[in-house]
């Protein structure tokens, strides 16, 4: 069989008029998968009989399912599924099979995509690498030497390296954007209820948001096309219009304004990512884009507020895993068995720091000294945002302020790994919707995203301005040549 399309919308269209059929999509990526991931560790689990049994049936329809139709994709192992194992790269949910789906999950089954397994992520979704998964890590297929991002950097190894042409994240302070920027990918982050949080495991509440990663803008748009939507089940779902993926394709930008928070960029960046930063605004300025310098001040604080609430709801939220109701690989025989069981199975280093950073924040005497002014500070960030959105239709930053790091080089210093967040905390603190492109190489020949920031609820917008960019550019789709070796 020849090669099969990359992109999803490609993919569905040759299973829908039964060029191919489903069952020979999700073979194929199965092979690939069994090829290749034993170097890239980008799965925790593959259900290649669920997947397969899944496939045959889409076969058997008479009309396509939906616009997904015989599409493979992955989950984070944050997102919870039916019968199929959801650790969230926690030694604590070690065996864990829930007893229902996520309503992300039967959403994309509603529109026909074949769910082929689980990504590696950071434990309970905090981390920048996936080097705190306690599974191990998933490794960039540009250098396997670098992290692939995170907290869902299994995600998106997976697109990256054409395991699966789209794969979901989860994005609590980057957790998509970021890794899609070090593993060369486009990342979307949805405005804050766009998409139901109902079946993702909580880190922080108030931020967490489920996203696509894909090869293409059109793709992400597809796939929150389906995804998106007022939910019941989700008391943070906000009702309105569904997300339309047929939102119209710009080839120009004519009419539209960008800011550029140059005070932000002053200092921390990378030559190399500055160099393809400038050049992405020169291929804007090109599409018809007027770029204009904006003022966030309150931004330079983002870092230190989203660690404060992210941490105090990351303490509350955990609080649940404590042995009785999670915790065990399977029913103990006794409670002493069970105790054991789950002490010797626990959280991770990194976990209980942000544990023990949150319920300091939240204690007695230190509760308005740190969580409350950070909330505070939270409120004039997004003011900065609202008045920014008077003057531009979008802001555009840098992804990361740096390549993708080697493994190690922040392990024993976890504040330099927070200060890398820089450029994608503003985003979800804001409740706004961000999206990362592709925009070029560094000298070591490693990705660099461009960050766009838009609206809330104007994702249509965002993708709209990311779509011409990546149509105007060579960077979109391509392949990391250590795949190649």
């Amino acid at each position: 069989m020849p090669d099969l399309p990359h992109t999803a919308a490609a993919l569905r269209a040759v299973v829908a008029d039964r060029t191919v059929s489903a069952e020979e999509v999700c073979r194929q990526t199965l092979e690939r998968i069994a090829a290749l991931d034993g170097r890239l560790h980008a799965f925790l689990h593959v259900d290649a009989d669920r997947a397969l049994d899944r496939a045959r049936a889409l076969d058997r329809l008479k009309v396509p399912a939906g616009p997904l139709h015989g599409v493979p994709i992955a989950l984070k192992d944050n997102v919870i599924t039916r019968d199929m194992p959801t650790t969230a790269g926690s030694h604590l949910l070690d065996g864990h099979r829930p007893l229902y789906n996520a309503t992300v999950v039967d959403r994309l089954e509603r529109a026909g995509a074949v769910i082929v397994g689980k990504t590696v992520c950071d434990e309970f979704a905090m981390g920048s690498s996936t080097e705190h998964c306690a599974f191990g890590p998933a490794r960039n297929p540009w250098a396997l030497d670098r992290v692939p991002g995170g907290s869902s950097g299994g995600s998106a190894v997976a697109v990256a390296a054409g395991l699966v042409p789209i794969a979901l994240g989860s994005d609590t302070g980057g957790s998509i954007r970021q890794p899609a920027a070090f593993c060369g990918i486009v990342g979307l982050k949805p405005t804050y209820g766009r998409v139901s949080r109902y079946g993702l495991i909580a880190f922080a509440s108030s931020l967490d948001q489920i996203g696509p990663l894909a090869h293409s803008v059109d793709d992400a748009a597809l796939v929150l096309s389906v995804i998106g939507g007022h939910d019941p089940l989700d008391a943070t779902s906000a009702a309105g219009q569904p997300f339309e993926a047929a939102g119209g394709r710009r080839d120009d930008l004519r009419g539209v304004r960008i800011g550029v928070p140059r005070a932000l960029l002053e200092t921390g960046v990378a030559a190399d990512v500055t160099a393809a930063f400038d050049a992405a605004l020169g291929v804007l300025t090109d599409l018809g884009a007027t770029i204009v310098t904006i003022d966030l001040p309150h931004s330079r604080f983002a870092v230190p507020v989203y660690y404060l609430v992210a941490t105090a709801e990351a303490s509350s939220n955990l609080a649940r895993y404590d042995g009785v109701r999670y915790g065990v690989r399977a029913a103990a025989d006794s409670l002493g068995a069970m105790y054991d069981r789950t002490r010797s199975a626990g959280f991770g280093a990194e976990v209980k720091r942000r544990i023990m950073l949150g319920t300091y924040a939240l204690s007695a005497g230190y509760y308005d000294a740190y969580y409350r002014k950070a909330q505070q500070v939270r409120t004039l960030i997004a003011r900065d945002f609202d008045t920014a959105f008077d003057a531009v239709d979008l802001v555009a930053l840098p992804t990361t302020p740096t390549t993708a790091f080697r493994f190690g080089a922040h392990l024993d210093d976890p504040l330099s790994m927070y200060v890398a967040d820089v450029f994608t905390v503003s985003a979800p603190l804001a409740g706004l919707p961000a999206v990362s492109v592709p925009a070029g190489l560094s000298s070591e020949h490693l990705p660099i995203g461009l960050q766009l920031v838009g609206r809330a609820w104007d994702e249509a917008g965002l993708l709209r301005a990311a779509g011409a960019y990546e149509r105007r550019t060579p960077w979109a789709g391509r392949r990391p040549r250590v795949l190649d070796a």
